[in-house]
């Protein structure tokens, strides 16, 4: 049996993790097909392998269907990274406990060994998922990888902006990649895993629970140099997130809300335990100075600086060109420039965040005189 799919099988036996897999490779020289061909007597001798575990690990073939989840993988054109790999995420390989694999749709690159965690709460106002979109977007735009966790709220409106900005984003997910939560995010992580990767450590067929989600923010963390959190109340997920990342020596930063915004709480309380206050961009990349120095930085400091211009994708230019020099309903525009409704949805947004149109009451648009 070859080393990965020995991997595969430990990370599908219930209570085995990476810290008794640790325990068990440095036993058995660093061998997971030789912890799979142990027998009982032999685990238990291990440190940190109880009898039920040990129990567990002995009896795999009976309660771990390995062919299967290998034809599924294949079948699905995913790849698995076991911690071993020389592929795998370099800063996720220096956390206390990094997972046994990873299933990866789509692409890591080394450039994403640069990326930054963008994260908030799922109950996310409207102030929440602008500053998420845009922070995302520039952040994108540099060349940083964008790193969320594919959720409601802010997580979404993060990938949306770096999506927008033509940049990476990854998504690490709370399910196996056979699963999609929510269930409206369907759409967006095909355009993820086309522009990026979603990445689970979990098998196919695992639904999400309570015990998945701090799993995935620790990945989150842990494979990002930092954490940007938007949006939080006192007991939102995203401030397991920061934690993570501070616990694991990573720097943090926090937009500041609304003083009498319950779902602010959790940012100002981030800030005054020493979190970075971050009100633009420049207060993340001011960190990090000697990572990004080929960046697409735009010179500007102030938080209000415009988004920098880019080329505009086909389905931006016609939906620019139906807008015209008129205030134009979203109806007219899908007539105009024959795009289905969800790609002109995509085009407003992204030309939104470029500051080249602006929407009105009544679902209508307009061009942005460049002397506004």
């Amino acid at each position: 049996m070859e080393s990965l799919e020995a991997l595969v099988a430990l990370n599908l036996i219930p209570g085995v993790g990476p810290i008794r897999t640790r325990h068990l490779l440095d036993h058995f020289g660093g061998d997971p097909a030789s912890i799979l061909g142990a027998t009982r007597a032999a685990l238990d001798h291990v440190p940190g392998i109880g009898e039920s575990i040990a129990s567990a690990i002995a009896g795999w073939e009976s309660t771990v269907d390995l062919a299967g989840e290998m034809r599924r993988i294949r079948d699905a054109g995913v790849t698995v990274l076991g911690f071993t790999d020389p592929d795998y995420p370099g800063l996720l390989k220096q956390i206390y406990d990094p997972p046994l694999v990873l299933y990866v749709r789509g692409r890591l690159t080394p450039e994403d060994g640069q990326g930054l965690a963008v994260v908030g709460s799922r109950l996310t106002t409207p102030y929440g998922l602008e500053v998420a979109r845009k922070l995302a977007y520039q952040l994108a735009y540099t060349g940083v990888t964008v790193v969320s966790g594919g959720a409601r709220g802010a997580d979404t409106a993060a990938h949306q902006g770096a999506l927008a900005a033509q940049g990476r984003t990854l998504a690490v997910l709370g399910t196996g990649l056979d699963r999609v939560f929510p269930p409206e995010n369907a759409e967006l992580f095909e355009r993820i895993a086309a522009n990026g990767a979603l990445v689970t450590p979990f098998p196919f067929g695992r639904a999400p629970d309570r015990g998945t989600f701090p799993a995935r923010n620790r990945i989150v963390a842990g494979m990002t140099l930092g954490t940007v959190v938007i949006e939080a109340s006192l007991s939102s997920g995203a401030l397991i997130t920061a934690n993570l990342a501070n616990d694991q020596g990573r720097q943090v930063f926090a937009v500041p809300g609304r003083i009498d915004s319950p779902r602010s709480k959790g940012c100002h309380d981030l800030i005054k335990k020493g979190a970075k206050l971050c009100e633009g961009i420049e207060d993340i990349l001011t960190e990090f100075e000697y990572r990004f120095p080929g960046s697409r930085r735009t010179g500007e400091s102030s938080a209000q600086s415009e988004f920098p211009a880019i080329t505009l994708s086909a389905s931006e230019q016609a939906v620019w060109d139906a807008i015209g020099h008129e205030t134009v309903q979203v109806d007219l525009i899908i007539r105009l420039s024959g795009l289905p409704p969800s790609a002109v949805q995509v085009a407003l947004f992204s030309l939104e965040l470029k500051r080249l149109v602006r929407q009105l009451p009544g679902r209508r648009f307009e061009r942005v005189s460049s002397d506004a």
